[in-house]
């Protein structure tokens, strides 16, 4: 007995228990609501500031001046717009297409939640008419003198031009920590020499964004920056470094429009597709190679068997709704016709045969029947005497 139990006790010690199941705990984010920026007393209505000697009240601007404001180009701004802070839904993420609050991107927005446009910075997705920028204000067909404003559709300009940045040894990462905020950025290059910086930024939006974010705005110190729109560059390298961002914008569309399958065999992804497609695109015939049109089309007519997947139903349903085999001549449905038997199809080839609506049959009980109308009621004539009757005639003979 106690080499049993030994045993028993043995086997119960090397037995090895099932793990607990983990419990893992679902964290659900929710939407925060955007908060104002600024109490809505803070926005007041009043004329700006003379800069000109004549003022436009459908612009409510000065003219008759300098081109650049020097006035407000040296003033500092009156907020500045926090992303981690004061991003959030407004009532625009309701609505498809909704462009970007100009107020939230300079920080400046009373309205929170309630706000008829977007408070976050644009992604890859929003996506906008090339007439309007993202804030929905209209472009122009050219630049201002001074590279201000909205901007023009005449080209795709994501960099913009940085002024008025004071100089020290860490400049450039104090620009790229600043400018780094309103979206990803492409590339940066500072003039230590002159004191101003180009940023290109991945996405339009997102350097249309940053112009009004950062105008009038400060680094790490006390200036007053001057944000434009940066001119076309004249270096070989970049207007060649634009082109090849072009061409490869223009591939990535390509490849997105053509099969797989293609695109995998004419990179050299797929060894094996070259020979795999030899065979398949001969379709039975020795020494034939379909073309590429052929052996990749899609569709009802397509030769290739993997091209017809999905198609032959579809096919074969319009080809019975143009062959009138859906519903009957006779108000018969297409299924009691078929389940009628050989009396039902010689019928429906003789209705063919005919090219008429109705059937032979119809036809023939048309013929032999009688139908009998009712002769219609001769109008009694008058007995009295025509009165008062003229015409165009008695009138002639009597002149």
């Amino acid at each position: 007995m106690s080499e049993e139990s030994d045993l028993a006790l043995a086997a119960q010690s090397t037995e090895v228990a099932a793990p607990a199941p983990k419990k893992v705990k679902k964290i659900i984010r929710k939407k925060r609501p955007a908060r104002p920026q600024v109490d809505p007393s803070f926005i007041t209505s009043e004329p700006p500031p003379q800069t000109g000697t004549i003022f436009n009240i459908w612009y409510n601007k000065w003219s008759g001046g300098d081109r650049e404001d020097k006035y407000l180009s040296k003033t500092p701004a009156k907020g500045r717009c926090n992303i981690a802070r004061d991003s959030g839904y407004t009532r625009a993420d309701r609505v498809p297409g909704s462009y970007f609050c100009l107020f939230f991107a300079r920080g400046i927005c009373p309205k929170g939640q309630d706000c008829e446009y977007l408070h976050r910075l644009p992604g890859v997705h929003d996506l906008f008419n090339p007439n309007v920028d993202c804030f929905g204000r209209d472009k122009f067909s050219d630049y201002r003198d001074d590279m201000g404003g909205v901007g023009s559709f005449s080209r795709v300009n994501r960099t913009i031009y940085v002024g008025r940045i004071h100089v020290s040894d860490d400049i450039e990462e104090i620009v790229a920590r600043h400018f780094a905020e309103w979206g990803q950025v492409e590339r940066i290059r500072v003039l230590n020499t002159r004191g101003v910086a180009f940023i290109t930024y991945t996405n339009e939006a997102n350097a249309q964004f940053a112009k009004e974010a950062m105008a009038h705005q400060s680094l790490d110190h006390n200036e007053v920056l001057n944000v434009r729109w940066a001119t076309a560059d004249p270096n070989p390298m970049a207007q060649a470094r634009e082109a090849r961002r072009v061409e490869e914008q223009a591939a990535e569309a390509i490849r997105r429009a053509l099969p797989e399958a293609f695109v995998a065999e004419i990179e050299g992804r797929d060894p094996e597709a070259r020979k795999r497609r030899k065979i398949e695109s001969s379709f039975g015939l020795d020494g034939y190679e379909a073309p590429d049109d052929v052996y990749f089309a899609r569709g009802a007519q397509a030769v290739n068997p993997l091209g017809r997947q999905g198609y032959d139903s579809e096919h074969e349903q319009r080809l019975m709704i143009e062959n009138g085999e859906v519903g009957g001549q006779d108000n018969v449905p297409w299924a009691e016709s078929a389940a009628a038997g050989p009396a039902a199809s010689q019928r429906q080839r003789e209705q063919a045969s005919d090219g008429g609506i109705l059937s032979s049959s119809t036809l023939a009980v048309l013929k032999t029947a009688k139908v009998s109308t009712a002769p219609k009621a001769k109008t009694a004539a008058s007995a009295e005497p025509l009165v008062a009757y003229g015409s165009d005639s008695d009138d002639q003979d009597d002149e």
